[in-house]
């Protein structure tokens, strides 16, 4: 339990950076929904689908292979040191080669009129990714505190700049300010929030100047060869991946005949996405943690009992997550603008894929502490072929509804694959019953709720008796779980 009492301290310091940063960040999607309309939002959610997929490409695996090789090489800082130059040099050749084609890449995606939006999009991608390895080395040497700093960091100068230029510069102009006029009139809102985001990556460059000290370490051909060949079966992962997690968004666009509906029907969606992303914000937090835990307990012969131990609580914490969000969801709703509500039934959907999408993080570590990256790979490439397939198939007829379903059906069946796979090479002691329980508890409490909402919506209950019915469950669910789990959780 000591040790999964650090992975939960390292966690929740490594969620002070990413959950309270990703939400205040959220708190921008009400500043955008009602600043923007659906189209423009729209554009700003497929440009950073686009960012997503070669986010993939620039990194190429590099991380999970410096937390691979950090744990079974003895000299770790020749690790780092080979990892992060070899990142700097291929996102600067990376970016210039995407620079070049630039205006192909717009005329193909249909984006002729957006091509200034790929050069901004390069430059935070490529100071994204130079920064991706001292982070990982700050987790990997255990701090997560200085990590949680940097980033807050970031997040503050997005924040600050996003109020000043989003929501400020348009009052003060209004005001008759001449400065804030000319500010306003220079660009459009689309091109700011991008402009922000290159600024709030480029900025926290010079916070890693001490870990660039270790770049005296130099780089080692032989250990990037080995790193490499570990990690492109990776790349090959974190791109289907990202078809998996993005390529609605893409088909939505090209199936939808009518462009601008298209549009509206990726920024309704793309809205309320980012509600089903609170239960993603604790996922990330806990990956930042667990990646270097998992592979720093790989050679104790408890391990398997650990990660099963970590499972068990990880999916306690999601479910949990789960009811907060669906069964308040009549107050989550208002953190987007009213003409983006429409998409609200899709939520529970969104959040029980992203559940499954976290399982399938846990399980993964199997085939990364078994050197097995390419079985990974075609796990995921199997989710892609599904995600693409079902979207193709259902987008004609139920629209984003028909993207959310198969985002569901794409991350279950991975993670079940997954499981039984991992079983016959890296055998894990999951409590499958207990999951069970918990996922069982959980929907029945949705569907009672569910049930309850249409009889609200029918004026048969008033709203103070469905929120009183919504509490009386979700504490419900909590005091099962402590009663079920308390023996464990006072050890």
């Amino acid at each position: 339990m000591s040790s999964i009492k650090q992975l939960a301290n390292h966690t929740a310091i490594y969620g002070l950076s990413t959950i309270l940063g990703r939400l205040l960040n959220y708190l921008l999607v009400p500043l955008y929904t009602r600043m923007l309309d659906p189209i423009e939002y729209g554009a700003v959610s497929e440009f950073y689908a686009y960012a997503s997929f070669l986010a993939v490409v620039f990194m190429y695996g590099m991380e999970t292979a410096f937390f691979r090789f950090a744990q079974k090489e003895e000299n770790k800082r020749k690790v780092f040191s080979t990892a992060w130059i070899s990142i700097i040099f291929s996102s600067i050749g990376l970016g210039v080669l995407l620079v070049l084609f630039t205006p192909t890449l717009a005329t193909i995606s249909y984006n002729t009129e957006h091509q200034k939006y790929f050069y901004y999009f390069i430059a935070i991608l490529a100071a994204d990714a130079i920064t991706q390895i001292p982070f990982a080395w700050l987790r990997q040497t255990n701090r997560p505190i200085r990590f949680a700093l940097i980033k807050l960091c970031s997040i503050g100068i997005n924040i600050g700049l996003n109020l000043f230029l989003i929501l400020l510069v348009p009052v003060l102009s209004s005001k008759g300010y001449g400065w804030a006029t000319e500010i306003k009139n220079a660009a459009s809102g689309v091109t700011y929030i991008f402009l922000i985001n290159i600024a709030s990556s480029v900025f926290i460059l010079p916070f890693f100047l001490n870990e660039a000290k270790v770049l005296v370490e130099g780089f080692d051909r032989e250990l990037w060869k080995k790193m490499f060949r570990y990690s492109l079966p990776l790349m090959v992962l974190g791109f289907a991946g990202m078809i998996n997690e993005t390529m609605d968004r893409f088909l939505l666009k090209y199936m939808i005949p009518d462009k601008a509906f298209a549009l509206a029907q990726i920024g309704i969606y793309g809205a309320v996405y980012k509600l089903s992303i609170i239960i993603t914000l604790f996922i990330q937090a806990f990956r930042f943690a667990a990646e270097p835990f998992f592979f720093n307990q790989a050679k104790d012969k408890n391990a398997p009992a650990l990660y099963a131990k970590v499972m068990h609580y990880f999916i306690m914490v999601c479910c949990v997550i789960f009811l907060m969000v669906t069964l308040y969801l009549d107050f989550f709703k208002h953190l987007i603008g009213e003409p983006f509500r429409v998409g609200l039934p899709v939520v529970p959907i969104l959040l029980m894929a992203n559940i499954f999408l976290g399982i399938f993080y846990n399980l993964s570590i199997w085939y990364k502490i078994t050197d097995k990256t390419m079985y990974g790979a075609t796990i995921t490439i199997v989710g892609a072929i599904i995600t693409i397939l079902l979207n193709l198939l259902l987008i004609p007829k139920l629209g984003y509804v028909g993207s959310a379903w198969a985002t569901f059906v794409c991350y279950f069946s991975i993670a079940i694959i997954s499981y039984f796979v991992g079983q016959k090479y890296f055998p894990v002691p999951y409590s499958i019953k207990k999951i069970a329980m918990y996922f069982g508890l959980a929907l029945v409490f949705y569907f009672i709720y569910s049930f309850l909402h249409e009889m609200y919506e029918h004026n048969q209950l008033n709203f103070i008796q469905l929120q009183a019915s919504a509490t009386l469950m979700f504490v419900a669910y909590i005091g099962w779980l402590y009663i079920t789990e308390r023996k464990n959780i006072s050890v």
